[in-house]
């Protein structure tokens, strides 16, 4: 399989000389293309940290990390911006979407911004908009919407650019049961059918049954890893639970 993502002992501290937090300690793992990866931790264990260094959003403090041979570390303010738009799709807990767009608009943005030819446009936001089943509210603006829908949306623009790598931070977090249900299977259908390669971060079992492959975390460090294989998502869930009960974490989510 070809690798997409590379993260090599990496290290985030924050705080002064005598007072300093290891976030992220010594961390390494790779991502092989069309992967679903979950990152599961509890408030504390790392996880957001993490995904912020992948994002660029924040610099890490030691170690390398390589996206499709490009090692982020390295790149520059402007390189990094430029990075951001072409390389990474983000699906946000709370949407961000923009209001005064339409659903279309707030997806055709994306590939404005990416410098996309107008011809081509169109075809790729309904393409889009049909394998997550949102064609019949492109028109529609956010507050027109569903959370459930408006999440789709922001899937759409996340994949529509044809990314490297989608980074979901919590994607179900402001979601009921059955919009995150909805969405999860959206996502599932991004991995299945457009062969996105997706890197969740979330602290619900039940989110994280759906991804193919799950990574540990506890004091900023990888506790354990485990891969679904042949299992339904069921014994998936099952087994996530059994991970949580050795971390000492939340297992009070149940299918």
């Amino acid at each position: 399989m070809e690798q997409i993502l590379k993260v090599e002992h990496l290290e985030k501290y924050y705080g002064t000389r005598g007072n300093v937090t290891k976030a992220v300690d010594d961390i390494g793992f790779e991502v092989q293309k069309g992967e679903f990866v979950g990152i599961m931790g509890a408030s504390g264990s790392g996880k957001t940290t993490l995904l912020n260094c992948l994002s660029t959003i924040d610099a890490a403090t030691a170690g390398h990390i390589l996206l499709e041979g490009t090692d982020i570390t390295r790149l520059k303010a402007k390189q990094l911006s430029k990075f951001r738009r072409t390389k990474l799709g983000f699906i946000f807990q709370d949407f961000n979407l923009l209001d005064t767009l339409t659903a279309y608009e707030n997806i055709a943005l994306a590939l404005t911004i990416t410098g996309t030819p107008a011809s081509e446009i169109d075809p790729r936001v309904k393409h889009v908009a049909e394998e997550l089943e949102i064609g019949d509210i492109l028109a529609k603006y956010p507050y027109e919407i569903s959370g459930g829908q408006k999440q789709r949306v922001a899937c759409a623009r996340a994949i529509v650019t044809k990314p490297a790598l989608v980074l979901a931070d919590e994607p179900t977090g402001a979601l009921d049961s059955k919009s995150s249900r909805m969405l999860l299977e959206s996502l599932e259908t991004l991995n299945d059918d457009l062969q996105a390669t997706i890197l969740m971060v979330t602290h619900d079992a039940f989110t994280a049954s759906y991804c193919r492959r799950i990574l540990f975390l506890r004091d900023g460090m990888i506790f354990d890893e485990i891969v679904r294989g042949q299992d339904t998502r069921k014994q998936f869930f099952s087994r996530i639970i059994e991970v949580q009960t050795l971390m000492g974490g939340d297992n009070s989510n149940v299918l």
